[in-house]
C-alpha cells in the first residue's frame, strides 16, 4: 500500500495539482477496504497513463509527419533536379577524360546509365543533437555517395516517458541504389530517427497534409479530455491521500512492533523480551501501566525481570554535551559490558587535537559562532527533528 500511496502522489505531483488539494479529514476506514480502494485507484490510473501515452505517440508521429511534410516537401524538388543536373555535368567532363574510371564516383556511374536506377530518397526526423553525427555517418557508409538535406523542426516535441519537450530535425537523403538505401536506413534505426513517406506530387503532399491537420485536431480534443479526467480522479485521490499515507503509516509501526514480539504458549497473549537499565525499571513499568490506561486494554501488562546467561548489551548514561563525544566513540567500536568507556577521556582529548589540526583564529572563531546559534535554537530544532521523524 505504500508502494501504492507513493504511485498516487508522484502522479499528482507530475501533474501539478499538489498545492491545489486541500486535505479532507473523515472517520478511517479498514485497512483490508482501504487496499482496495487503492489497488481500484491505481489501475484506474495506470490504464488511464497507457491509453494518454498510446494517444501522445500517435499524436507525436503525426505532428513529425507534418514536419517532415512542410520542411523537406520545399526544398525536395529543387535539391533532386539540382543534384541530378550537377551530376550529369560532371558525367559529361570526366566521360570525356580517359580516366573516367578512376574519378567516377558509383553516384555517376549510376546517373550516367539511362535511368536504369533513378535518384531516390529517404525523409525523417531525428534529434537535433543527433543530426550532425547521424550526418558524418551517412557520409562515411555511402563514401559520399549521397545528399544531406537538414532544416529545423520548427516546433518542440514533447517525449511521452519523460514529458520534456525536445528538439528534433526534418532531414532528406538523396542516394541511388538499393545497397545505398539499406544502409541508410539500417542507420536511421540505430540513431533513432523516424522516416515518413513524402510523395513527389505537391497535391499528394497538400492532401495527405490537410488529413494530419484534421487527425491531429481530434487527437488534441481527445488528449485533453484525457487529460481532464485523469486530473479529476487524481484530485479526488489527493483530497483524502495526507489521511491514506498516515493510516498505513501507522498500521505498518504496530504491525513492525508486534514483529518483535512472540506468541506464548498459550497463545493468547505476547512476549517481548528486551534489556533495560537496572535503574529505570520503574520508568518501564509506569509507561507499561499508561499504555495499557489509555489504549482501555482489559488485561494488563506484566512486567517480569529475567535472569540471562549472555551477558548484557552496553548502555552509557549521556546528556547533551556527552553525547556528541560518546557517538564519535561508538563510530570506532563500542566498549563492551563493563569496561572503561573512553568516552570520558575524548571529551577533553577531541578539542585540543582538533584544535591542533585546525590552527586558525578565523576558522575556529566561525566554527564558536556557528556553535553558540545551535545551542541558542537547541530546543526549536530538536522539536522540528521529533515532528519530522512523526511525518516519515
Amino acid at each position: 500500500m505504500s508502494r501504492k500511496l507513493r504511485f498516487f502522489k508522484d502522479q499528482i505531483i507530475k501533474a501539478g495539482l499538489l498545492s491545489s488539494i486541500h486535505p479532507v479529514v473523515e472517520p478511517d476506514v479498514e485497512l483490508e477496504e482501504l487496499e482496495m480502494q487503492l489497488a481500484e485507484h491505481e489501475h484506474e490510473l495506470i490504464e488511464m497513463n497507457s491509453n494518454s501515452e498510446k494517444l501522445r505517440r500517435t499524436y507525436n508521429e503525426l505532428l513529425e509527419f507534418k514536419m517532415v511534410l512542410l520542411k523537406a516537401g520545399s526544398f525536395l524538388v529543387s535539391n533532386k533536379n539540382q543534384a541530378v543536373a550537377e551530376e550529369r555535368e560532371l558525367s559529361e567532363n570526366v566521360y570525356s577524360s580517359d580516366r573516367y574510371v578512376e574519378a567516377s564516383s558509383l553516384l555517376e556511374q549510376q546517373m550516367r546509365t539511362a535511368d536504369q536506377s533513378g535518384l531516390r530518397f529517404i525523409s525523417g526526423i531525428i534529434f537535433q543533437s543527433k543530426a550532425l553525427r547521424f550526418e558524418r555517418m551517412l557520409f562515411r557508409a555511402t563514401r559520399g555517395n549521397m545528399l544531406f538535406n537538414q532544416a529545423p523542426a520548427g516546433e518542440e516535441i514533447m517525449d511521452p516517458l519523460s514529458a520534456e519537450m525536445v528538439k528534433k530535425t526534418v532531414f532528406v537523403v538523396f542516394f541511388s541504389g538499393e545497397q545505398a538505401r539499406t544502409k541508410i536506413l539500417k542507420i536511421c534505426e540505430a540513431f533513432g530517427a523516424n522516416c515518413y513517406p513524402v510523395p513527389d506530387d505537391f497535391s499528394k503532399q497538400r492532401q495527405i497534409t490537410r488529413e494530419i491537420l484534421s487527425r491531429l485536431s481530434e487527437l488534441e480534443t481527445t488528449l485533453d479530455a484525457g487529460i481532464r479526467h485523469k486530473n479529476k480522479a487524481l484530485t479526488s485521490i489527493g483530497y483524502h491521500l495526507t489521511q491514506w499515507m498516515s493510516m498505513v503509516r501507522r498500521e505498518k509501526a504496530v504491525y513492525d512492533t508486534l514483529n518483535m514480539l512472540n506468541f506464548d504458549v498459550t497463545k493468547k497473549c505476547l512476549v517481548g523480551e528486551g534489556w533495560c537499565p537496572v535503574f529505570a525499571k520503574a520508568k518501564v513499568q509506569e509507561a507499561l501501566q499508561r499504555a495499557t490506561f489509555d489504549s482501555n486494554s482489559q488485561v494488563g501488562s506484566i512486567f517480569h525481570v529475567m535472569d540471562a546467561v549472555e551477558s548484557p548489551p552496553t548502555y552509557f548514561r549521556t546528556n547533551h554535551f556527552t553525547n556528541a563525544y560518546q557517538e564519535i566513540v561508538d563510530a570506532y567500536g563500542i566498549a563492551r559490558y563493563q569496561e572503561a568507556n573512553p568516552a570520558v577521556y575524548t571529551v577533553v582529548t577531541f578539542p585540543f587535537l582538533f584544535a591542533v589540526m585546525f590552527g586558525d583564529w578565523g576558522h575556529g572563531i566561525c566554527l564558536l559562532l556557528g556553535a553558540l546559534v545551535l545551542i541558542a535554537r537547541e530546543s526549536r530544532l530538536s522539536t522540528q527533528a521529533c515532528a519530522r521523524t512523526y511525518h516519515v
